[in-house]
């Protein structure tokens, strides 16, 4: 997937139709191999657009689906499932955030005091670590904005097993890279790989995998590799964190003059009914910045700004270009439309839920309720994410067929 890739839904549905063919048995049989840059055509390449929901997941399942019938779509659909499961994952563990979030800036911190720590960390991101696949892994992500999920894995167990290095800093890494980075799927990917998501049970990169699933683009020797892997669990001797009920949010009132807020949480912000409100003035807020303390690469940020303008012109045209700096400025410019709330598509735990969140008190001294829509596709699979893909699995043919009577 190169930087290019266009960030606009209209790319986006030339994207999905092109891969419509592909995504049945050849899709189940040809994504776990990682045929390197440029050359990934078993795997779809949509998710910087489902991310940015520039293509819903419903939209691409249903594609799925009706080009192959379910049985033999089933694995791309898991797939794309998984993402939703992995949100409402951390929705119900917004704990788990918290957490990263406090350990990420330990782990920065000793940067600064670890010369060694930073020296091995420096390697590692800049692929001069001397182990062809991780470099070469290590130069796409930066190059490219894009590893296939395999490679992620095999990336990740390195990071945290062979190289000893924190595996929030490899997450970071990541975030800081990926197009289509998302709070969720990301830490919790991370976290599965050290055997914290699913507990004691880390994932362990292996020679014979890598060769085969590269075909033998890369050819490490066993030796190359950690062998005796323990996960990380013991540094979370207390367990996983309890479950939260979902967080409860305030759907817009159509009568209330109304500010409209497009994040890249949700690129389609015009199948709302955006004509059932009174809206007042519309703005994009630029919050890539977000995703860490350390620069953000700068494709990230230049595809969120295009997918952020494309999604502007859908919802009817001019809109206020806003960052997520101080929140004074997102109040000011409620205010200063006569708005009495923000509507905007509903915003998963994160960096830009934590944003929002330290602007509530702002908005609140204007006056200005924060109000959310939340789509049937998420309220009808995040209950069910209360543990293993497993129980979601199980559940995939009664979401659907929700899905289908909406």
């Amino acid at each position: 997937m190169p930087h290019d890739v266009i960030p606009t839904r209209a790319a986006g549905l030339d994207a999905l139709q092109d891969f419509v063919p592909r995504m049945g048995r050849r899709y189940a049989n040809g994504r776990n191999y990682d045929h390197g840059p440029g050359a990934h055509k078993a795997v779809s390449g949509l998710s910087p657009y489902i991310r940015r929901r520039l293509l819903t997941e419903q939209e691409v399942v249903t594609a799925a689906i009706a080009g192959h019938g379910f049985e033999n779509a089933e694995k791309f659909v898991q797939e794309v499932i998984w993402r939703s499961y992995f949100k409402g994952w951390m929705e119900r563990r917004p704990q788990v955030w918290g957490s990263y979030v406090h350990g990420l800036a330990t782990d920065l911190a000793a940067l600064e005091t670890d010369r060694r720590l930073r020296r091995d960390v420096e390697r590692a991101m800049d692929g001069q670590t001397g182990l062809g696949c991780f470099d070469a892994w290590a130069h796409e992500l930066v190059e490219t904005g894009y590893l296939h999920n395999h490679a992620r894995m095999w990336f990740a167990s390195i990071w945290i097993f062979t190289l000893g290095l924190p595996w929030r800093l490899g997450a970071d890494f990541f975030y800081r890279h990926l197009l289509d980075g998302d709070a969720a799927s990301n830490t919790l990917g991370w976290r599965w790989v050290a055997g914290l998501h699913t507990r004691g049970k880390p994932y362990a990169a292996q020679a014979a995998n890598i060769a085969t699933y590269t075909q033998d683009r890369f050819a490490p020797r066993p030796n190359d590799l950690a062998r005796d892997i323990t996960g990380l669990h013991a540094t979370e001797p207390d367990g996983l964190p309890d479950l939260h009920p979902l967080r409860p949010f305030q759907p817009p009132q159509p009568a209330q003059p109304t500010a409209l807020l497009i994040t890249d949480e949700d690129c389609q912000i015009e199948t709302f009914d955006l004509a059932a409100y009174d809206i007042r003035t519309t703005a994009t807020l630029n919050a890539g910045h977000l995703r860490s303390t350390l620069p953000v690469a700068d494709a990230v940020i230049a595809f969120e700004t295009a997918a952020l303008a494309d999604a502007a012109t859908r919802a009817g045209g001019a809109a206020t270009t806003l960052t997520a700096l101080d929140p004074d400025d997102l109040a000011e410019w409620a205010a200063q439309a006569g708005a009495t709330q923000i509507a905007t598509a509903y915003v998963t735990c994160g960096p830009l839920r934590d944003w929002l969140t330290q602007a509530a008190p702002t908005l609140k001294a204007h006056g200005i309720s924060l109000c959310e829509w939340r789509r049937d596709w998420d309220s009808a699979i995040w209950p069910h994410a209360t543990a293993g893909f497993f129980k979601v699995k199980k559940q995939i043919p009664q979401i659907l067929n929700l899905e289908a009577r909406k």
